[in-house]
């Protein structure tokens, strides 16, 4: 038996032995197609030269130093880059991952209104549903009620809206218009509930992840939500540690949207896979006040601004934009959701097909019409996710979409330099795939 502890206690996962462009390799040479990049993170496939390339020269020159005592070229660079990337950010804090991302975030706000003569806010307010992380502060503010219920002893207090979930919320009796309104709104509600004077921010998911499958808010919702902050004074905390980094095919989610955040947070892949990396990005003014007040940002990690990741990081990005992968992230997008709505858009067990770029959901359903979900106990996502895997495409099935107990849907979240017959590939399998595994 493996010493591993691995994610399930129940079985061994197969050995990855080697990765080819969007490929894994287990260990009886099977091939698998990275459709889901394991979790949106390996966006330039498995075996990108140039980024392979820019490890093994940092590690032979620098691998580490700790940013207590130095920063590195390397390490300004990317900075430079994404600041450059990210309209309205003006600093950047680079991490080891997401949940660290948004832990940063959440204390960057807090110190911010302590040193602003504000001490008094300190509540986050977030959606159901959301998901920012499995660190304590980021499951704390986080929605997603079945990560979050055995730990709730140890989890301060969090507090939540409806999320902008229009295929699953919006009344047969509204607008799109009005249910943007309704939901929005309901932002401003909480705030005047808790007092505006105790606030600090409002966190979301540009794009939703994991939780409940790409979904893409109305037309108009966060622009709402930015009137809303800006008129109690609240930092708009966005979590782009899935959707951003080019996944929904701009560098950062929030451009689509028009608006600009106080802060936000990147990770998954934002090294691709190569290193594990993650970042904070603000606006300067957050900055310029705690250096005007204390001149220090208490927080930190051991492994911040690790210069291997950050050569890695740096590489990342370079490539994206050498190869104009941000094109390629739309127009893959738009195909992959044609297709499967092609194969599968009639399907009585398939409710919804959605996403932007190359972040794609397709949620499942016990009868279309009433979108009633199946039943919990039937794991129809996991079923699904083992029938594409037995058929050699990678996907991420998730159950609880509805409310972190009911529903299930799949994540499509494949390389950005997924070439035209890997597309054909993704549809075709994950089509069959789902065929094969739906009860209809």
């Amino acid at each position: 038996m493996s010493k591993a502890l691995h994610r399930s206690l129940l079985r061994n996962p197969p050995h990855a032995v080697k990765g080819d462009g969007p490929y894994l390799i287990d260990e009886t040479g099977k091939r698998y197609l990275d459709a889901c990049g394991g979790a949106a993170v390996s966006c330039l496939g498995h075996s990108h030269p140039d980024v392979i390339t820019a490890v093994q020269k940092q590690v032979a020159k620098l691998p580490y130093a700790h940013t207590s005592f130095f920063t590195t070229d390397v390490l300004e660079e990317l900075a430079d880059t994404l600041v450059e990337g990210a309209p309205g950010m003006g600093k950047v804090m680079l991490l080891s991952g997401g949940s660290e991302s948004v832990e940063a975030a959440l204390k960057l706000s807090r110190q911010y209104f302590l040193e602003s003569g504000e001490p008094e806010r300190h509540l986050f307010i977030a959606r159901r549903q959301s998901y920012h992380g499995n660190t304590l502060g980021a499951l704390a503010v986080g929605g997603n009620e079945w990560r979050r219920e055995s730990f709730r002893p140890l989890l301060v207090e969090g507090h939540h809206i409806a999320p902008c979930f229009e295929y699953r919320e919006r009344l047969e009796t509204e607008t799109q218009d009005e249910y943007c309104e309704r939901v929005a709104v309901e932002l401003e509600t909480k705030i005047i509930d808790l007092g505006p004077q105790n606030v600090a921010g409002f966190v979301a998911e540009t794009v939703v992840g994991a939780t409940a499958g790409a979904v893409v808010a109305t037309p108009g919702y966060f622009r709402r939500i930015r009137e809303i902050c800006d008129r109690y004074g609240i930092h708009l905390i966005l979590d782009e540690v899935m959707c951003g980094t080019g996944r929904t095919g701009s560098m950062m989610a929030y451009q689509q949207e028009h608006i600009i955040p106080d802060i936000v947070t990147m990770a998954k892949g934002l090294a691709a896979g190569y290193q594990p990396a993650g970042a904070l990005l603000c606006r300067s003014e957050i900055v310029d006040t705690i250096r005007n007040n204390s001149g220090f940002f208490q927080h930190g990690h051991t492994f911040m601004g690790h210069a291997t990741a950050v050569a890695a990081s740096l590489a990342t990005l370079q490539a994206i934009k050498k190869e104009k992968l941000l094109e390629n992230v739309v127009k893959r997008g738009k195909q992959i959701r044609a297709g499967l709505r092609d194969a599968l858009g009639n399907h009585p067990n398939v409710g919804d097909i959605r996403g932007r770029g190359l972040f794609i959901g397709v949620e499942f359903v016990a009868d279309r019409e009433t979108k009633k979900p199946f039943d919990p106990a039937l794991k129809t996502h996991n079923k699904v996710q083992q029938a594409a895997m037995d058929n050699g495409l990678l996907c991420y099935g998730m159950g609880g979409t509805i409310d972190g107990r009911r529903g299930d849907h799949v994540l499509i979240a494949p390389p950005y330099n997924l070439n035209e017959s890997q597309q054909e590939e993704v549809v075709e399998k994950f089509s069959a795939s789902a065929t094969q595994s739906l009860p209809a």
